[in-house]
């Protein structure tokens, strides 16, 4: 077990003329990013390819996830010209496929399913090609809101289970692991989307507890799984148990596949809008 971060976790810092280009683009269009916000290690990777996961109604949350570094405080009134600035970044930056996420909002009565469905209504305006993945919270599994979603048809619903069922009080004290399995359920029996879900490893779980959790997305009939190291945001966040090896990736990867699952990413630096348009 490794009790500091392995080489192969660290990425440089990249400064380009597109990726100062995407910086340009997300400010003219006044939009955050979950790539800065959380500071995910792949940001100036994904830049560099002229892409960027936006990050929509706000870079201040509803929940304290104990792994994740966006801010938790009163979320500010949502921000009417956001769908609209997110397509017209996504026409600026010439996306093909998009990757749209959000802070979680419980204090709206539809927890933001509408912003999302507007976002997506806007894109499909201006980009009608694109291929839209969505990233949503829970919505605390209020079907009604679900069924907005599902009215707006994106190509890809995620939603991350985040990490295995005994840790999950822990981690997401907020959250409820049925629920999110639930709400996976719920979009997938309900229409022709494609499902996708995602967990972090290494905040203590063991390799029966990761198969048990690819065996519940399994059964919901999740379409696809993304599995990555966790890595500590800040000292107040859930420290790191344990750095898995290369091998132990690949171990994964054979596990998900005997599983059932022909479509996953796992890997060190994987994250779920990770190289996204790979797996569609």
């Amino acid at each position: 077990m490794r009790t500091k971060l392995p080489e192969f976790l660290k990425r440089p810092i990249i400064d380009t003329d597109t990726t100062r280009n995407v910086r340009r683009i997300l400010k003219k269009n006044c939009l955050n990013t979950v790539c800065e916000n959380a500071r995910c290690p792949n940001k100036n990777e994904c830049y560099t390819k002229n892409t960027a996961t936006f990050l929509i109604m706000g870079n201040v949350c509803t929940r304290n996830c104990k792994y994740c570094n966006i801010l938790c405080q009163k979320p500010e009134a949502l921000d009417a010209n956001e769908p609209k600035n997110v397509a017209q970044a996504v026409r600026d930056l010439g996306l093909k496929y998009t990757v749209i996420t959000s802070v979680t909002r419980d204090d709206l009565p539809d927890g933001g399913a509408q912003h999302f469905a507007q976002c997506i209504y806007e894109i499909r305006a201006l980009m009608p090609e694109t291929k839209i993945e969505i990233l949503t919270p829970d919505f605390k599994n209020n079907k009604s809101a679900l069924d907005i979603i599902i009215e707006a048809k994106p190509d890809v619903f995620n939603h991350n289970i985040e990490t295995v069922k005994d840790i999950f009080p822990t981690a997401r004290p907020q959250g409820n692991y049925q629920n999110s399995l639930e709400v996976l359920k719920y979009i997938k029996e309900n229409s022709n989307i494609e499902t996708k879900s995602g967990l972090m490893i290494g905040l203590g779980e063991t390799f029966d507890q990761i198969k048990s959790t690819l065996e519940d997305l399994h059964n919901v009939n999740c379409d696809i799984v993304t599995i990555g190291q966790y890595i500590q945001p800040s000292k107040q966040h859930l420290e790191v148990a344990k750095y898995y090896e290369l091998e132990e990736y690949e171990e994964l990867k054979k596990l998900a596949a005997s599983i059932g699952f022909t479509k996953y990413q796992i890997g060190p630096l994987v994250r779920s809008s990770y190289n996204a348009a790979s797996l569609v």
